[in-house]
């Protein structure tokens, strides 16, 4: 596991700290989910997710690709 140094806004690392002890979790825990939910996954996953795309549809490796990236992209748009 790698490990990464962040600067925070005070208030908002008040805010963080107050969250995980609420819902009793851990910071990282509730950082790593964030992420997630932002779309940022490992490049395995990216792979998987075209490789299922592909193995339901009729389409080429590079329509495939295409598709998986629009549908990320429209998935981290706000709203």
């Amino acid at each position: 596991m790698s490990r990464l140094t962040i600067t925070l806004e005070d208030s908002l690392y008040r805010a963080l700290k107050e969250t995980a002890a609420r819902q009793g979790r851990s910071i990282t825990k509730i950082i790593e989910e964030s992420l997630v939910l932002r779309g940022i996954k490992p490049v395995e996953s990216a792979r998987e997710l075209v490789a299922r795309a592909r193995a339901n549809s009729k389409l080429s490796e590079a329509e495939a690709l295409d598709l998986a990236v629009d549908e990320t992209r429209k998935a981290r748009l706000p709203g």
